[in-house]
């Protein structure tokens, strides 16, 4: 039986989304937004209507029916840490993405929302697969110098577990026999290490490296005194962590096309902040190897960025004695959305609940 899967990912200042025929693409679309016309939001969730038109009037233009959609899935965004794999969308879940009960704000909120409100015009179920939040950390990584506070996984595991499953399928392995590191490397960075298929550690966008528009880790005390020394409020202190940091704050903008603009011209400043984004992200894989006692089968540097060579090389250069680095650029998001969901409806898989 044929079905036909609605896949949603929004991003930070774009949403994707792309229609399926169970796993062949009848189209995708990446809708591009204006980053003040974002700003303007006071939540995350009050976007779902703004997103959620680019959505209906792409299905009008390609001649798609609402009512024949049989399954939508969207991106997990930044639950309470739960397992791999999909998940209903529930009251529970939509309650938790509205209100960021306990949860940081990230577009990903929005995949389950949207998925939502898509599935209830379509008459059929809503699920999200894979999870931003998705991996429960080992005990042993979830301890920090404050016993208040906890790690837990966040990560784009979606593409980053996709990708892994298809470089496995490349070399004729299993996902399951291998250590793996990948790095995500678009607006936002992260890394992940799996160790015979299971995630046992991650950085996320506020301890790991910076990217293009996330400032990663700094040093705490220096990011104490910089808050009250300018009397930022927690929102104002949440948005220069995500989505006014790293490249933007530094040479004010988030795209690594007009950074390596400025270094073609000569400009210092710029290569010198391009240079540190890879030398971050490659302690990182340093350090994630040693989750896995070294013991790492391969490396693979994924998301957009990856599309510049300059990037890459600079990151490959100083981790390729820990293992062999695989370059997978772009994304496999919307494909690895459809495939999961389509599992579920056919029974493939277990859809967890929340």
């Amino acid at each position: 039986m044929s079905h036909t899967i609605l896949a949603i990912n929004p991003g930070s200042t774009s949403t994707k989304f792309g229609l399926f025929k169970n796993e062949e693409p009848v189209f995708t679309k990446t809708i591009e937004h204006d980053h003040a016309e974002i700003q303007e939001f006071p939540t995350i969730s009050s976007q779902k209507d703004f997103r959620l038109q680019f959505v209906m009037q792409s299905l009008e233009e390609e001649g798609v029916k609402v009512e024949d959609i049989t399954g939508v899935v969207g991106i997990g965004g930044l639950l309470p840490p739960i397992e791999a794999g999909g998940y209903r969308v529930n009251r529970k879940m939509i309650d938790i993405l509205t209100n960021e009960v306990g949860i940081a704000a990230h577009a990903s909120n929005l995949g389950a929302i949207l998925a939502d409100l898509m599935a209830k015009r379509a008459g059929c179920e809503a699920f999200i697969y894979d999870a931003v939040s998705a991996g429960i950390l080992p005990e042993v990584a979830r301890v920090t110098g404050f016993p208040e506070i906890e790690r837990r996984s966040l990560s784009h595991v979606l593409n980053s577990r996709a990708q892994s499953i298809q470089y496995a399928k490349k070399i004729g392995k299993k996902f399951e026999e291998l250590n793996l590191i990948i790095a995500h490397l678009g607006g936002g960075v992260s890394l992940s290490v799996y160790e015979n298929g299971k995630l046992v550690d991650s950085f996320g966008d506020d301890l790991g490296p910076f990217s293009s528009e996330r400032a990663g880790g700094a040093p705490l005390m220096d990011f104490v005194d910089f808050i009250f020394d300018n009397n930022l409020s927690k929102k104002e202190a949440q948005r220069r962590i995500r989505g006014g940091g790293g490249v933007k704050a530094h040479l004010g903008t988030a795209s690594l096309k007009d950074a390596e603009a400025m270094i073609a011209g000569g400009d210092t400043r710029a290569k010198l902040v391009v240079d540190a984004m890879c030398y971050g992200v490659a302690k990182s894989i340093g350090s994630l190897a040693a989750a896995v006692k070294g013991k790492c089968d391969g490396i693979i540097l994924t998301g957009g960025i990856t599309r510049s060579t300059l990037v890459s090389d600079s990151i490959k250069e100083r981790v390729e004695f820990i293992a062999p680095v695989t370059i997978m650029p772009g994304e496999y998001e919307l494909e690895a959305l459809a495939s999961g969901c389509l599992r579920i409806i056919i029974g493939q898989e277990q859809a967890h609940e929340m």
